[in-house]
Parts: structure tokens; sequence; C-alpha cells
């Protein structure tokens, strides 16, 4: 076919987000999933992987090799991993894909803290996969699905008897990395000693989610956004976590844990990073993460005062946190809080940022609020202020809330808004899921998405003092406010977040659709 010997159209891409061919792993290559037989591997890391090769991402020819302690044969293995891969009954290529998937899907049991067993998946990968190579060489990407207590030990006898001499080693680390500043630092010492910070990728899914990655397109590709972003126009910034279900029998884990370390010290300070971060140089990996760095390093730790704390109750027929049977009897975990952030730097210097996470709250959602000041009073008397809302999740959206004219003859300023709501403006595309997004990241030697060591150090000083607070080392541990079960969180809340400057639109707005007859 003949060509025009025009260049391709530059418009409207990104070149430094555009990952260098030469650090992606093509060919021969192994993924081995340490906990397959657990829920994170089967409700995520199964199908995201499936997911990226229905679509074509996954290297050519590659293998993947289930590793855990759990003693199964090839069937239960392969039950385990599809349960949660959703194919329609009319779907053939997708049956057809799935059944390709089983064969190129291997297990081999063993333990997480002895040499002879590492030895052991060694050989089985070489003997079975990697021998029957062409070319010399062996790259193996090692996803770690498993309990902190495991990490070090794993990642110790994967570098000293799986490491690969002949290519390409990765290794991706599930949170939680460390309980507080210390912990984490002992984490990511000892993890160090084995893997450089280069081969190392900690996920933080979030980062994954399409409208998180979209953040830093939606500020810096569009002046009408990026000229207004800063104290001068923002009164205050909120990033809310909400799920509509309890610890559900879970409760020993998540009290071990509690909200904050559960949610707001990584996901919601990583969606904080990305929305106020300065421009970087390009958004190549590590000037995305210097930025956030830097404006994470201008947070101080988080003041009692700044801190709202809950645990529900039972409510509504359902059973509240200290009613499950798997939570210490007296237990002051909080499952739901509310803290407020400050950025010391010219940009957000007086902005209060309110990171607000719940269980067993009245809906699933995450999205975060930015909101305007009030315009210049005189010809307008209680106008709504303008937000810009991002719906992170569920039925992604961004919607910018301003002000018009009432239809009709009456002159009157009401609240409406520019809709972009993803599933009804974008109808034939469907969203990675953020585990495919994060794994074909990691398979691509893109760092982008994942978190870097010096930005997990300073996300702990932000946070530690308040949860040495919170687990009692530092005095009496506070009591958290009771909230019933499938509310909107402790009804001291209005007052919390009121007291930042965050007013309410006037009660008859409603989205996406508002009866004007109403007003």
């Amino acid at each position: 076919m003949a060509t025009t010997g025009r260049p391709r159209a530059m418009s409207g891409t990104i070149p430094s987000m555009e990952s260098s061919a030469h650090d992606a792993l093509k060919d021969n290559t192994v993924i081995v999933v340490l906990g397959a037989s657990g829920d994170l591997a089967k409700k995520k890391t199964y199908p995201a992987l499936f997911g990226l090769y229905r679509m074509g991402f996954l290297p050519r020819d590659v293998h993947i090799v289930g590793y855990a302690r759990t003693k199964m044969d090839d069937a239960e293995y392969h039950k385990r991993i599809t349960s949660y891969i959703k194919i329609a009954d009319d779907d053939a290529d997708g049956k057809t894909k799935l059944e390709e998937f089983k064969k190129f899907s291997f297990y081999i049991s063993g333990g997480y803290e002895d040499a002879p067993s590492f030895e052991n998946l060694n050989k089985f990968i070489v003997d079975n996969i990697e021998s029957k190579y062409q070319s010399k060489e062996r790259n193996r990407l090692f996803y770690l699905a498993l309990p902190p207590s495991v990490f070090i030990p794993v990642a110790q006898h994967l570098k000293e008897q799986c490491y690969s001499k002949d290519g390409k080693n990765r290794i991706i680390v599930e949170k939680p990395f460390g309980k507080d500043l210390e912990s984490c630092r002992q984490l990511l010492g000892s993890l160090k000693q084995h893997w450089t910070e280069d081969e190392t990728f900690r996920i933080d899914h979030y980062l994954g989610k399409e409208m998180v990655k979209n953040i830093l397109v939606l500020r810096f590709a569009n002046v009408a956004l990026s000229s207004g972003w800063d104290k001068n126009s923002i009164s205050n910034v909120q990033i809310t976590f909400k799920e509509p279900f309890g610890t559900e029998g879970r409760g020993g884990y998540f009290d071990e844990f509690g909200i904050i370390r559960d949610i707001l010290q990584n996901h919601l300070l990583q969606v904080l990073s990305i929305l106020t971060m300065e421009r970087p140089v390009s958004f190549s990996a590590e000037d995305i993460r210097d930025e956030k760095v830097k404006v994470l390093r201008a947070i101080p730790p988080i003041e009692r005062s700044d801190t709202l704390l809950g645990q529900y109750v039972a409510a509504n027929g359902k059973p509240g946190y200290l009613d499950d049977d798997t939570v210490p009897h007296n237990s002051v975990c909080p499952t739901f809080a509310a803290t407020t952030l400050w950025i010391h730097n010219p940009r957000w210097e007086g902005v209060p940022f309110i990171l607000k996470a719940g269980k067993a709250l009245n809906e699933a959602k995450v999205e975060v609020r930015i909101q305007f000041k009030d315009v210049t009073q005189g010809i307008f008397k209680d106008i709504s202020r303008n937000e810009l809302v991002i719906r992170i999740q569920p039925s992604e959206a961004v919607y910018l809330k301003l002000n018009t004219k009432t239809p009709g003859l009456n002159t009157r300023a009401i609240p409406t808004e520019m809709d972009l709501t993803y599933k009804r403006r974008f109808t034939e595309i469907k969203i990675p899921e953020a585990y495919e997004a994060l794994i074909l990241d990691a398979l691509r030697g893109d760092h982008s998405n994942f978190v870097r060591d010096d930005e997990l150090d300073v996300a702990w000083k932000i946070f530690t003092p308040i949860l040495h607070w919170i687990d009692g080392k530092a005095g009496p541990a506070p009591k958290p406010v009771p909230y019933p079960y499938g509310s909107r969180g402790p009804k001291e809340l209005d007052s919390f977040i009121a007291k930042y400057g965050f007013k309410r639109t006037v009660p008859e707005y409603t989205w996406p659709i508002m009866n004007v007859s109403a007003l």
C-alpha cells in the first residue's frame, strides 16, 4: 500500500507516555502468581490476566504458573482461577479463549519460607516451559498475591532460587506496605536487599482506575480547568470512598488495620497527590512520581482536631461491627474516618482536603468533589457554588456543576451541570479493570502508576502520628462515634465538613435529572 510520506498526526498524543519498546516483555515470558489459591488471585489477578490475553496484550506464547501452599490438581486449579471470569452463554469466542488460557496456565504447590520449594518451582519452569524456547532470553514476572507476613521470605527465595540470569525479572507487590512508618521502612529495606527499585512494582490499584489516570489529562490538557486549579479559585476538596457493606466475617483482618490504613493512607492519598501535584516535565514515570513526592512532602502530619472517627452499629436488620464474631468485643477500631489535610505550598496554602472513607454506608461510591469559591456578591443572592465532580466508580463520570438561567420567562439562576458520563458518551468502549491496566504497565516496564519507595515513606509520615493515637500508642485510644448501618455516616459529619467551608447546593438540585417545577 502506498504511503503519503506525511508524518502521523500528533493531535492528542502524549509522546512521553508512550512506553519504550525495549522495556516491554514480548517473548519468552513466564508470569508466576504466588498465592494462586487465595481470594485476591481468583477475584482480581487471574480475571485481569485473562482479560489481557483476550485483548491480545499478553506476551507471545506466555505461560502462567500458579504457586501456593494448597495442594490441588490442574482441574481444581483451573476451576478456581476461572470462577470469577464472566463469559456470556452466547460468547463462543470467549469460551474458546478461556480454554486456550487454561492450556498455558499451570500449578505447583510449595511453601513460602523454604529454599527447596522454590528450587522445585524453578525446576518446573525450566523443565516444562523454558527448555522449549528457541532463543536464550528468559523473562519472569512474579506477582505476589500474598499476605505481608511472607513478603520478605518469598522475595528473598525468588531472587535466590528463581531469578532468571538470561532476561528481565520483575516483582509485583500488593499493599499493605507496613502498618506505620517504621514497619514500612523495614519492609522496604528488606525488599531492597534482593530487588532493585527498577525491578519492583508496588501496586495501588486505584492508580490503575480509568478516572484516576484521567486526572492528569483533565488537569494539564485543558487551560479552562488548569487556570483555576489553585487556592484563588478553590474553597475545599473532598475525596470520598463509600462501601455499602460491613466486614462480613473478615473483621479479624480489618480490625488489625482499620479504615485509615485500608483506604485513606494509600488509595485516597494517591488520588490527592495526582490532583495537587505541579505540572511534570513530562509524563514519564519518574517525572510524574517526582512531582507526587514533592507535593506530599508539603503536607504535615494530620492533627487530631482534623479527624472524625466512626464505627457502624446494628440498623436496618444488619449487624454492627462489634456483632461480627471475628472482631474483639471491645474494639475501638474505626470503620469510618474523615481527615483533613493541608498543603503548605504557594498553590494550595489554606485549602482543606477532606479524605473520607467508610464501610456499611448508604451506597457504593468513590468520587472527588472540588468546590469552588463563592462568586462576588451584589447581583446574585444565595447562589450555588460551582463544583467539579470526578466520579471514579461506579459509572465513571466528570461533571461541572454551574449556574444557568432558568428556562422560560423567569429570570433566576439555578444550578445545573455539564455532564460527561462515560457510558453515555463512549458507548463502544469497554473500560479496562484497574488490574488489567497495571499488569500491562508492569509487562511494559512502565512505573508511572506504581508507588515509589520515597513516596511510601512520606505517605506514612503524614498518617503515622494519627494512627498511633488511634492504636492507643500515644495515650488512651479515641472512641469512635456510632453510626447506623446503611446511613451516610456519623451525624457529626455535616458539621465536620462545614467547618472547613463546604456549602451544600440548594436541596432542590438533583443529579443527573432535575425537575424545574420543584424550584
